[in-house]
């Protein structure tokens, strides 16, 4: 027996998970349908180059004024292998979607993007000089990672695992699923796809913005769940 209880607060949707994902499978289907020898020349143009976007002979600070960092924005959504898209999906769902009922869309969006162009900032100056692009949301990932555990670093998620015929729910400790995608990480930068430049240094940075965030952001998202 159910009893209807009404209540003051309104339901929210909530878009911008959906929204980054459909972004990253368009991209992917458009780059996947674009004929073999165009997609370098693609990824070249899109995706973050450190020696495209950094010159170690000039000064830094004005740099940063060049309008091809926009680059460190579109990199987010650039994906090659439907692995390497499902592992970053599958983690942003697992993470993004809980942390956006708490953060609130806006709020989640803004991590997301500041968090990746951050992260592919950070690549992009430890590999200075190099030419393989940087692609991918890997960065955006660990920044919304790095903010779910600064906010509930004793939370469990839930997940529906597969067992035969079944369909079983299960409460998973958020760090064990931090060492899975750390696992993740580790299997791409040893055996992943060699068309773009694997940054280690991108991935610690997402996730030290994402804990920053959530530290600036404590008292905001406290507010929000209370009203």
């Amino acid at each position: 027996m159910f009893v209807h209880v009404e209540t003051r607060r309104r339901p929210r949707w909530h878009w911008a998970t959906l929204l980054v994902v459909t972004l990253c499978v368009a991209c992917f289907v458009g780059l996947a349908l674009t004929p073999v020898p165009q997609r370098g020349p693609l990824l070249l143009e899109w995706g973050t180059v450190p020696a495209n976007i950094f010159n170690p002979h000039e000064a830094l600070l004005p740099q940063l004024a060049d309008p091809a960092l926009l680059r460190l924005f579109t990199a987010l959504f650039i994906h090659v292998t439907w692995l390497h898209l499902l592992s970053n999906l599958l983690f942003l769902a697992i993470f993004g979607l809980p942390g956006e009922r708490a953060l609130g869309s806006l709020r989640f969006l803004l991590l997301f993007v500041l968090g990746g162009i951050v992260a592919n900032l950070i690549g992009a100056l430890s590999l200075t000089g190099v030419r393989l692009p940087i692609i991918g949301c890997s960065g955006a990932v660990s920044a919304v990672v790095g903010t779910y555990v600064a906010l509930f670093p004793r939370a469990k998620l839930g997940l529906v695992l597969p067992l035969g015929l079944y369909l079983e729910f299960v409460r998973v400790p958020a760090f064990l699923l931090i060492g899975i995608w750390v696992l993740l990480q580790l299997l791409f930068s040893y055996a992943g796809p060699s068309y773009g430049a694997y940054v280690w240094w991108a991935h610690i940075g997402g996730f030290l913005f994402g804990v920053v965030f959530a530290l600036f952001s404590r008292e905001a998202i406290a507010r929000r769940l209370r009203g």
